[in-house]
């Protein structure tokens, strides 16, 4: 079988081991302080021989976290334990970057600091649950439309935590623009009713990522911010259908301003994808979430064949610490147990051994 997948790749200013990306995972151990243990140290450490590793989703301030458990990285204390995690990931030869993610709409009042609200570009209620600080089930909350005020807020919120997240060590940071949070939800037509110059049109849609992105860059440098996306995805109630435009115009808008990589969802949008991939100009990202399995023969072809430059893979990687040398040397993988996801403690976290361990 070819190896390209096993050869290294040049990311921005850093130098990657192979084209095997772990993709930003949420394990809910943080404190509710939004700091995580001491055994997420070892957990990063563990999986370093992944090319890259795209951390969990963190909040880049206290107003943006939609869920128990997510960790931080916007106090002091949230950002010495991502430096603590970041040195283990470089002792042990992978690279870091944090995946900075304001949920927006998705969440629940008792999980912000008091006084603050649920926002969103637009009053549209997500039709799902949420859970509550208390661990209770809740129908999720309609949200208040933003000012243009608290924009500007949110878009400095996530240039402070990018210069944080560097700071610690890390290499870089994504911005989660997917899976139906802030950004996704002022990209998407179905969540985003504006009429001012945040929405009515593909070049409105795109502006708050657009202004996010740049925010970044100006903090760390383009080369360190990479954007993560998911045109067409359905995840958290979104109605993200027919927005080809908007996709295409915020590629359009970025591709000259050199960041790190575009990271895409694939799915149900093939020919978008393609036509991504032809006008992004750096290096392009594809997460085989959508694709079921995520074994060897089916993301060598992604690499092999063009489609992307790097490939992203989860699950694999909480079973297997060690996945990108199991693939390497043809050894069986282990299977993970989803009762143990979002569980809190090692349990399930830092327990499964790597194949030479056992």
């Amino acid at each position: 079988m070819p190896d390209t997948i096993f050869t290294p790749w040049k990311l921005g200013r850093v130098e990657l081991a192979n084209r095997v990306v772990m993709a930003p995972m949420t394990r809910n151990r943080a404190d509710v302080a939004g700091v995580l243990p001491d055994s997420a140290i070892d957990y990063y450490r563990q999986r370093a021989g992944a090319g890259l590793i795209v951390s969990e989703a963190t909040q880049p301030s206290a107003a943006g976290q939609g869920y128990p458990g997510t960790p931080g990285i916007h106090t002091d204390e949230q950002q010495a334990q991502w430096a603590r995690i970041a040195d283990a990931v470089h002792e042990a030869g992978g690279r870091l970057f944090v995946q900075l993610m304001h949920t927006g709409r998705i969440g629940h009042p008792s999980l912000l600091p008091e006084g603050c609200e649920v926002l969103a570009p637009s009053a549209v209620r997500a039709d799902l649950e949420v859970t509550t600080a208390d661990g209770e089930t809740v129908p999720c909350p309609e949200p208040r439309a933003m000012t243009t005020d608290e924009i500007t807020t949110i878009v400095h919120d996530y240039a402070s935590a990018a210069a944080r997240a560097v700071a610690a060590g890390a290499d870089g940071i994504e911005i989660h623009a997917a899976n139906g949070y802030l950004p996704h939800q002022f990209l998407s037509p179905g969540t985003n009713e504006r009429t001012d110059e945040y929405g009515g049109s593909p070049a409105g849609r795109a502006r708050f990522l657009v202004e996010v992105a740049r925010a970044c860059a100006d903090a760390i440098g383009a080369d360190r911010v990479g954007i993560r996306i998911s045109p067409g995805g359905q995840f958290n109630d979104m109605r993200d259908r027919d927005n080809e435009d908007t996709y295409l115009t915020l590629v359009d808008e970025l591709a000259g301003d050199g960041f790190a990589y575009l990271h895409t969802l694939r799915g149900r949008t093939s020919t978008l994808h393609e036509e991504l991939r032809r006008r992004w100009p750096t290096t392009y990202v594809v997460n085989t979430g959508y694709m079921g399995s995520s074994e060897l023969d089916e993301v060598t072809p992604i690499v092999e064949d063009g489609v992307a430059d790097l490939v992203s893979v989860g699950r694999l990687f909480i079973s297997n610490p060690d996945l990108v040398e199991r693939w390497r040397l043809g050894l069986e993988r282990s299977t993970w147990d989803e009762d143990t996801f979002y569980t809190g403690g090692d349990t399930g976290y830092t327990d499964y051994p790597s194949a030479t361990s056992r």
